[in-house]
């Protein structure tokens, strides 16, 4: 198995640190806002990297973060009034309520910032006195960039562009423009705790270090986020952690692609920002995953107007197929094994989902024919189908319920219309001849009638 190492640039043959088990890491998200398409995107992934790898034997735990206390969640508070910790804990409810909508399955461990707080203020303390970190004269404490010269081998960045993108604030208190914060003093109205350098709150990236050395240690498999996070986020994580340490990390960092919509980068100040809740109430959540994971993960996913409304055709169209195999052999339990084998090699390439899912384009052309011919191969592909392909969330629905919701509705003609509403008018005058003559007409226009206490419904022959 290969995954690719964002740090060293190439695939690596996976091997763990320690045989059998794996430690990974991904960060989750700041609680700010909604969850929108691209949280969505980075949590189904470590959800299917985290099941594929216990697919392959290894026994993994699996942590996932919260940030719920950083600039945005006080903005926020003060925005709206509530204060930024009950805040934080409504819209992480909220989240995990649309997440379980989209059928992403909880990691091993939750880690929260707030929980955290002494595990943050300790491995803070050991950064000062091992000579890396350093109190400010404004209450913040900082980490000396300086004292850590492997700085920047994550992002490739140098000293002279590592200030590109990043917010510089407090210089005058700090000894270089490009050290960050680790603890950041409170401002009038603010939520903090109390430390041994006044009243403050985490910096964003300290939260993940120490998190992760409380859950695991100092060493993990795998670290995991969005590409937009290799810098600052991940960069200073490294060097915080190491620079504690002395020990290597993270053994792989994997980063998946942005969201794009229309060729541009998501964000909320383009206003383009797509917000989970709203995709659920129009399409199938395997029908978002289906689109999502037709890119590997490594790439930019483009959002068109058609992508989403593509896959829930080909959805569609796949569990009729399945319906037809499940219909026609309803006892046929055998599977299809080269399904799967075929699967665990795209799989294994660094978790190629496109290809896994462009597979299946030519196996329900196979389960058509088989179709056709009456063969139970088609059942058994349909079977395997199912079987492999829930790693990543898809055919795990009732066909006939999927199709019932999912497929389109097709358009009764106006004049079609109008005949089954005289039929329905003579119904309720009695007049049983006339009733009997429309319904012959329906049926010549190929709809079948079907009467009920509410009324009646039309269906194509």
């Amino acid at each position: 198995m290969k995954i690719y190492n964002s740090l060293t640039r190439k695939k690596e043959e996976f091997v763990p640190l320690e045989k059998g088990k794996v430690k990974m890491y991904a960060c989750g998200i700041t609680v700010s806002g909604e969850a929108h398409v691209g949280h969505g995107f980075q949590a189904i992934l470590y959800d299917i990297f985290r099941k594929f790898l216990e697919k392959q034997g290894y026994a993994v735990t699996y942590a996932r973060n919260y940030t719920d206390v950083d600039d945005k969640i006080i903005a926020k508070s003060r925005e709206t009034g509530i204060p930024a910790d009950k805040y934080a804990a409504m819209m992480i409810e909220k989240i995990d309520e649309v997440m379980r909508e989209l059928d992403v399955d909880e990691p091993t461990l939750w880690l929260k910032a707030t929980e955290n707080i002494g595990n943050i203020i300790s491995f803070i303390e050991d950064l000062i006195q091992k000579g890396h970190a350093y109190p400010a004269s404004n209450g913040d404490v900082y980490f000396d960039v300086d004292s850590y010269p492997a700085y920047g081998q994550l992002s490739g960045r140098d000293k002279e562009d590592m200030l590109d993108g990043v917010r510089v604030e407090n210089d005058d208190c700090k000894k270089n423009p490009y050290d960050f914060a680790l603890w950041k003093a409170a401002k009038e109205g603010e939520i903090f705790w109390e430390s041994p350098w006044g009243k403050g709150r985490p910096g964003w990236h300290i939260e993940c270090s120490a998190m992760n050395r409380a859950a695991f240690g100092e060493q993990i498999d795998i670290h995991g986020g969005g590409r937009d996070l290799i810098f600052p986020h991940h960069e200073n994580e490294i060097a915080q952690t190491e620079a504690l340490t002395g020990k290597r990390f993270a053994k792989y960092w994997t980063h998946n692609g942005l969201i794009k919509v229309n060729g541009q980068k998501m964000s909320k100040s383009l206003g383009n920002s797509l917000l989970l809740e709203d995709l659920l109430a129009k399409y199938s959540n395997e029908a978002i995953k289906f689109a999502l994971l037709s890119t590997g993960y490594r790439g930019d996913v483009n959002i068109t107007d058609d992508l989403f409304p593509n896959a829930e055709s080909h959805l569609v169209r796949f569990y009729t197929l399945i319906d037809g195999a499940e219909t026609a052999f309803p006892g046929e339990t055998g599977l299809y094994p080269e399904i799967d084998k075929k699967f665990d090699e795209a799989m294994s390439d660094d978790f190629n989902t496109a290809l896994a899912l462009s597979d299946l384009y030519g196996y329900f052309k196979e389960v058509s024919r088989y179709l056709a011919e009456h063969d139970s191969t088609a059942r058994r592909m349909t079977n395997q189908i199912r079987a492999t392909y829930s790693l990543l969330g898809l055919f795990k629905k009732d066909a006939k319920e999927y199709l019932a919701k999912y497929a389109p509705k097709e358009e009764i003609p106006a004049e079609v219309k109008q005949i089954a509403d005289e039929r329905f008018a003579a119904r309720l005058a009695k007049d049983w001849a006339k009733s009997d003559e429309l319904r012959e007409r329906l049926k010549q226009l190929g709809y079948a009638v079907k009467d009920s206490k509410e009324g009646y419904t039309l269906s194509k022959i």
